[in-house]
C-alpha cells in the first residue's frame, strides 16, 4: 500500500577521541550517519531527472522519495512495479485527447510520472502534507473524508490511480466515494493497486478485476497485493485473469 515499512536498522553513531580529546567519528560511523541524513531529506523535485532521464525499457537512475512515514500506513512501490503502472498510464494518455490523472494516496506513482513525463497533468491526493512541495498538483486528502475536495476536481479526471492506505473494508468503501467524485463519466480508466482480500469488494463496488501484474514494494510486505482495472489491458500488465466472475 502505498499508502513499506524500512527495515533496516541504521548503525549507532561511534565516537572516537584523538590525542586532545576530541570527538572524533568513526568512518563506518560516519558512513552511517550520511546514509542516514540523506534518507531523511532526500525528496524528488517533479521533473527533475537529476541528470538522467528516460531511457530505453525504464529511467536511467531510479526516482528518489521521501522517506515512508509507517505511521501513515505508507509503503513505496518498488522500481520495477512504479515503472509498470507508470507505462500504463502513459499507454492510456495516448489514447486521450486532453488527458488528465488523479493519483489517489500513491505518491510513488505521482513521481515517477513526472520525472517520466514532466508536462503531463497529474493531481496527487495525499494526507501527508510534506508533499505540499509539489505545489499545485498537490491536494490534500483524507479518506475519513470522501468528498471534501475543492468542487473544480469532481469529474475531472480521465484517469484514476488509487491505492487506499488500509486493507478494510470500511478504507475502500470510502475510497471507492472519492474515485466516483473524480473520475469522469463516460468512457474513463480506473487502476486500482490494494491486496489480494479486496478481490471480491473491489469487483463489488467499482466493477474491476485482477490483472496477471502483481504489485511489489521496496520492503517485502506480507500481504498479496494485485492490480485491478476497469478495463482489459490486452496483453498489457499480465492481461486481465479470466475467471467465474466474468462469465
Amino acid at each position: 500500500m502505498e499508502e513499506v515499512t524500512d527495515e533496516r536498522t541504521h548503525t549507532l553513531v561511534e565516537q572516537e577521541k584523538d590525542e586532545d580529546d576530541t570527538p572524533m567519528l568513526s568512518a563506518q560511523a560516519l558512513e552511517a550517519l550520511k546514509e542516514f541524513l540523506a534518507e531523511q531529506n532526500r525528496a524528488l523535485a517533479p521533473g527533475d531527472d537529476g541528470g538522467g532521464g528516460a531511457a530505453a525499457g525504464g529511467l536511467e537512475k531510479e526516482v528518489v522519495l521521501l522517506a515512508e512515514d509507517w505511521r501513515l500506513s505508507q509503503f513505496w512501490y518498488d522500481r520495477e512495479t512504479a515503472e509498470a503502472v507508470s507505462e500504463e498510464v502513459l499507454y492510456l494518455c495516448d489514447s486521450i485527447c486532453c488527458p488528465s490523472v488523479a493519483c489517489l494516496a500513491c505518491p510513488t506513482l505521482y513521481a515517477y510520472l513526472k520525472k517520466i513525463a514532466p508536462n503531463l497533468p497529474v493531481q496527487l491526493f495525499e494526507y501527508d502534507k510534506r508533499f505540499g512541495q509539489y505545489g499545485s498538483e498537490f491536494t490534500f486528502y483524507d479518506y475519513n473524508q470522501p468528498e471534501e475536495l475543492p468542487s473544480s476536481l469532481k469529474t475531472a479526471y480521465q484517469i484514476v490511480v488509487a491505492d487506499p492506505p488500509y486493507l478494510s473494508k470500511e478504507c475502500l468503501e470510502k475510497v471507492s466515494q472519492t474515485i466516483s467524485f473524480l473520475l469522469q463519466p463516460g468512457k474513463s480508466y480506473l487502476l486500482l493497486l490494494t491486496g489480494e482480500v479486496q478481490k471480491d469488494k473491489a469487483a463489488e463496488l467499482l466493477g474491476l478485476y485482477p490483472c496477471g501484474f502483481r504489485p511489489q514494494h521496496s520492503s517485502k510486505l506480507g500481504n498479496e497485493f494485485r492490480l485491478f482495472t476497469n478495463y482489459d489491458p490486452g496483453m498489457r500488465l499480465g492481461g486481465w485473469e479470466q475467471d467465474q466472475q466474468m462469465l
